[in-house]
């Protein structure tokens, strides 16, 4: 798995925490810098635990399913993705609310990290080296990070125009990566 991989997929599990911040800076009146760091840390920080705690609960049978590795990693990354697609169309309004108090904060973040939890499991068959999976759980981290702030501003501006669009592209990129994965393992392309 490349870099280009690593950052697509951070992109693409950033997607969910950037719709809720979208969400949040709509319900807030007036926009301060706390917003933005709270939002970044806690959705940045979850989004780059949860693969870390994933890559060593694969790391514990990955050696019992290497030959289906690959599979494995697919029908993951293709549950997470059709769920992001399907919920970029289901047209639920979710409830917008101004609270940056930790424990609201901690609950969101949590939510919108468990397809990275999945995702970690999916690095414990793909990234061998501990400093590949530092470097992508900290792109994780730091994408996510930046894109919940700014999606704190964009809702604040733009309403929630673009989270549905967010959901969309997150679960297009996070299917195609696990698309690629897949015939990668069954040696379709290089």
């Amino acid at each position: 798995m490349g870099i280009t991989e690593l950052l697509l997929i951070a992109i693409g599990l950033s997607m969910d925490a950037f719709a809720v911040s979208v969400c949040k800076g709509l319900a807030t009146q007036k926009l301060k810098l706390k917003h933005y760091i709270s939002a970044g840390l806690w959705f940045g920080g979850f989004q780059a635990l949860m693969p870390t705690i994933g890559y060593f609960l694969g790391s514990t049978f990955q050696q019992y399913i290497t030959s289906i590795d690959h599979w494995v990693a697919f029908v993951l990354l293709a549950i997470i993705g059709l769920n992001m697609i399907k919920e970029s169309f289901s047209g639920e309004v979710e409830e917008c609310n101004s609270c940056f108090a930790a424990k609201t904060m901690l609950v969101m973040a949590i939510a919108t990290s468990i397809d990275a939890l999945a995702v970690g499991i999916t690095f414990a068959f793909m990234i061998r080296e501990i400093p590949r999976l530092l470097f992508a759980v900290c792109a994780i981290g730091i994408i996510t990070f930046m894109l919940s702030a700014l999606g704190i501003k964009v809702g604040n501006i733009f309403g929630t125009r673009y989270k549905s669009k967010a959901e969309l592209a997150g679960g297009i990129i996070l299917v195609l990566m696990g698309t690629k994965i897949l015939l990668e393992g069954m040696g379709v392309i290089a």
